[in-house]
């Protein structure tokens, strides 16, 4: 069976921000995907990983940086031909003081890495949800500020630029969802389901490519 990966950070992995777990997968939008493609003789591979980065390294959390794992996991799932790529909310945090084009910049090392085996036309990226304008309030993720927002609200369009320029496939997820009331960062159960339908139809419409 054909391979695609599914690589990115706790969005990817179906965290449940009420209950601190993990979505199951009939509900976490990579689990509903894998339905979808499995259908078209496709195994999607799973790589979620709650607090990822592109290629900044957490001074508190350690073994974050992306761009570290894609090496393995290409390693691990040699029959893979197409990759989609939604990484970026945990580079917003204050203690990178990023700018969205820095981010930028560490997404296509990430991308560099992942088209040494995978040609650009059957790459996807998805530019992350916009945080919440409360997102850096204590009772929810103070490891964000005020000016994490307005640099999530920007990625879309340096994302956007980047696939075109690469030649990858794109998707802005804002258009779609937006993070849960909760905590203002990750999805609810209704959002994994509207991302899962977005990104199937893409896929889907092109899927001949894999």
């Amino acid at each position: 069976m054909k391979q695609m990966i599914a690589f990115g950070d706790s969005n990817t992995w179906g965290l449940n921000p009420v209950l601190n777990s993990r979505y199951p997968e009939n509900v976490r939008w990579t689990g509903l995907l894998r339905k979808k493609l499995s259908r078209e003789g496709i195994l999607l591979v799973e790589e979620g990983l709650c607090g990822r980065t592109t290629v900044f390294n957490d001074p508190i959390r350690k073994g974050l940086k992306g761009a570290d794992d894609i090496p393995g996991i290409l390693a691990r799932n040699e029959e893979a031909s197409g990759t989609i790529v939604m990484l970026g909310t945990n580079d917003c945090k204050t203690v990178f003081g990023l700018t969205a084009e820095e981010i930028g910049k560490g997404l296509e090392e990430c991308l560099d890495l992942f088209e040494q085996r995978i040609r650009p036309e059957h790459i996807l990226v998805i530019s992350p949800v916009v945080l919440g304008a409360d997102v850096w309030k204590p009772e929810k993720d103070p490891a964000f500020s005020r000016a994490s927002v307005r640099v999530s609200a920007e990625l879309k369009a340096v994302y956007s630029r980047i696939a075109a320029k690469r030649g990858h496939l794109f998707l802005a997820a804002s258009d779609i969802v937006s993070p849960c009331s909760y905590d203002d960062e990750h999805l609810n159960a209704e959002g994994h389901g509207r991302l899962a339908d977005a990104v199937g139809r893409i896929l889907i419409d092109r899927m001949r490519w894999v």
